[in-house]
């Protein structure tokens, strides 16, 4: 297991150190490169976020200046950093976080969101998409609807919280959506350890 885990983390810094080297040739800006590699595939070998046989997608991508994207969700875990301007990530449940240059967020659980440039400039962030073999990077909402979900914690239940969510269903009253969160699978990583500490 710890072999397999080694050649994982081998694989991925390759095809990371790989996806950066190839842009950095290149010199201009893409609005989307798309770098994919298949973790463990046709092997006993899996990922620990998705327990399985993975893919890893790195890409570039540009966000024009006043560009609303579309409503969506990732059926996987997506890392991303802002390399230029300001992306706002407008959650479908009514939050919006602002990410500018030198910073990084995270776009997983399977939440509604949508990404907005609001700014003077064209936005620049990459991303590293990690998910189960053969799952896209993005799935869209039908007819670009708003929707709200899903439940990520059993405070978003409280109160009057379970009724906002429309996404991937609505809840007929707290306990069903305390239920919901609590039935979702948690992949729960080691950390990692300083042995010279």
């Amino acid at each position: 297991m710890e072999k397999t885990m080694r050649r994982l983390t081998t694989r991925i810094k390759l095809a990371f150190a790989f996806g950066i080297a190839a842009l950095a040739v290149s010199g201009t800006v893409v609005y989307a490169s798309i770098f994919p590699v298949i973790l463990g595939a046709g092997t006993n070998a899996s990922a620990p976020l998705v327990q399985g046989p993975a893919s890893v997608t790195f890409r570039n991508l540009t966000t024009t200046s006043g560009d609303v994207g579309t409503w969506h969700y990732h059926p996987g875990y997506v890392h991303n950093v802002v390399t230029a301007g300001t992306v706002e990530i407008e959650d479908g449940c009514g939050d919006t976080s602002t990410f500018t240059a030198g910073q990084a967020f995270e776009t997983s659980e399977g939440r509604v969101h949508r990404a907005k440039n609001e700014g003077a400039i064209d936005a620049v962030e990459y991303n590293v998409f990690i998910r189960d073999e053969g799952k896209p990077l993005t799935r869209q909402i039908p007819g670009n609807v708003r929707r709200c979900g899903p439940a990520s914690n059993v405070d978003e239940c409280k109160n009057d919280g379970w009724m906002e969510f429309d996404f991937p269903h609505s809840f007929e009253n707290q306990g069903a959506c305390i239920a919901f969160v609590n039935q979702r699978p948690r992949v729960t990583l080691l950390e990692p350890l300083d042995p010279l500490q």
